[in-house]
This record gives C-alpha cells, sequence and structure tokens, in this order.
C-alpha cells in the first residue's frame, strides 16, 4: 500500500471541538487537509475553525438518534467529498457499574460504538472510492477488562475489533483503517469520566496524533501510543485476564468521599 499524503484531501473528524479531535483538526491543517468539523458546541467549532483559518463546520449530537445520517446527509447536501473519516468522539463514565446512571452507561454505547458503526458505513463507499480511509479512537483500556469503567472499556474493546477486521477486509482494496489506541491523555476525558485520576504522566495529545497519522499513512491497522503503555499491554498478556481484571480494579477503584463532622459555625 503506498504511502498517503494528506495535502488536498478532505478530512471528518468528530469529537473536534476539544483535546484529541482539536489537535487531529490542528495537525491535518498544517498538512494541508480540507477539516470538516463536527461537535455538539457549535461556539468551540467556530473558535477553532478561525484559528485554522478555514474548516467547514457542522454541530451535532452524535449520540443521538438519527445523528449519523443527518450528518451524513449534511455532507453531502454541500457536495463534500470526505477522503478520511476520524471517528474521535468520545467519552467514558467512571464508578460502579450499579450506581451510575444507566442513561449515561447506554450514551456510552450509543456514541462510543453506535454512532462509530453507522458513520463508517455510511462514509465507506465514498472513503472507498476517493482512496482513503478510516481512523477510529479507541484505548488502551481495549486490551483488558476495564472495573469501574466497564462500559468504556468494553466499547472500545469493539471499536479494536471491529477496525482490525475491517482493515482485513479492505486493505486489497487500497483503503485504509487504523484502530489508534491512547493511554492516559492530557484531555478534557476525565473530568467528564467523573474524577478518576490515572497513575503517572499524562501524554501530550500533540504526540498521540502524530503516532496516529504516522500509523495511518504507513496503512497500520492498529497503533498505540507510548511506549510504557506498549510494554504493559505485553505484560498484561503473561497473566490470566482475572488476575489484570483484579489488579486494575485495585487502581481504578473509586475513592470513598471525605465526610467532613457537621459544622458548629452559627454565624
Amino acid at each position: 500500500m503506498n504511502r498517503f499524503d494528506f495535502a488536498g484531501k478532505t478530512v471528518l473528524i468528530t469529537g473536534a471541538s476539544m483535546g484529541l479531535g482539536a489537535e487531529f483538526a490542528r495537525q491535518l491543517s498544517r498538512l494541508g487537509a480540507t477539516l470538516v468539523l463536527v461537535a455538539r458546541s457549535e461556539a468551540k467549532l467556530q473558535a477553532l475553525a478561525t484559528e485554522l483559518g478555514k474548516a467547514h463546520v457542522i454541530t451535532a449530537d452524535l449520540a443521538a438518534p438519527g445523528a449519523a445520517q443527518r450528518l451524513f446527509e449534511a455532507v453531502t447536501a454541500q457536495a463534500i467529498d470526505v477522503d478520511v473519516l476520524i471517528n474521535n468522539a468520545g467519552f467514558g463514565l467512571h464508578g460502579d457499574f450499579g450506581t451510575l446512571p444507566l442513561a449515561g452507561q447506554r450514551e456510552e454505547i450509543d456514541l462510543n460504538v453506535g454512532a462509530l458503526v453507522e458513520l463508517t458505513y455510511l462514509f465507506l463507499p465514498m472513503l472507498e472510492r476517493r482512496q482513503g480511509g478510516v481512523i477510529q479512537l479507541a484505548s488502551v483500556a481495549a486490551y483488558q477488562p476495564t472495573p469501574y469503567m466497564s462500559v468504556y472499556g468494553a466499547t472500545k474493546a469493539f471499536v479494536l475489533s471491529f477496525s482490525e477486521a475491517l482493515w482485513a477486509e479492505y486493505q486489497a482494496k487500497g483503503l485504509r483503517v487504523l484502530c489508534l489506541s491512547p493511554g492516559a491523555t492530557d484531555t478534557p476525558f476525565f473530568q467528564r469520566a467523573g474524577g478518576l485520576t490515572p497513575p503517572g504522566t499524562k501524554a501530550r495529545p500533540e504526540d498521540v496524533v502524530r503516532t496516529g497519522l504516522a500509523a495511518f499513512i504507513a496503512g497500520r491497522p492498529s497503533a498505540m501510543h507510548g511506549f510504557a503503555n506498549q510494554l504493559l499491554m505485553l505484560t498484561a498478556r503473561l497473566f490470566s485476564r482475572a488476575f489484570v481484571a483484579k489488579i486494575v480494579a485495585r487502581i481504578a477503584k473509586p475513592k470513598a468521599p471525605v465526610l467532613l463532622p457537621p459544622s458548629t459555625d452559627k454565624r
């Protein structure tokens, strides 16, 4: 498979208003790509488009029913031919499965899996015709059970398996499919997750995106950012999944809230 040049290509990025999505936009803009930025916050998207100089902006809540279809129709109505789709939108919730709101966990599935699959399906003929591809965002959580983020980890395991299967199906047709799995990264992800503080140093979004783009250009099926993450995942394979799950549970277990004594201040 020939190396891929983003210059002159059109790239659609979901979850583009912040974090890795915004960093993908910045780096691809410097590489000469035309961008279609998608997220819920129009103000943040417009600010990013102004920063980059030029980009198409489409606001959408991709977890909503029918949102993927509406996005596809909005793109085709503007006669935009997409070369590369980056399914970056997603989130995770941290806590006991039985106490986290069911609606929030269903939203995780709808966004992390449902919208990703639908958008891949809808844009696939266009991407194949233009000999482009898809970058799917997973996580190191895809590689082992993830207690206290059980739904999130399961959605990312789906993304990994789904993406690698598509890579094998479509590689001979000239279509690239990459699954990018970051570890803990310095983005707003952990704020929305509910206060989870991962051990160690968080990666820079710039480095994660560079890893992903280099792997996509090279035609690889998957990439994991960070040598430490790669070593950790290789080491985990030496132990049973039950043992790994117990270790992750100890690390990720929510801390008990600090109960302050009743105030005696009478003011």
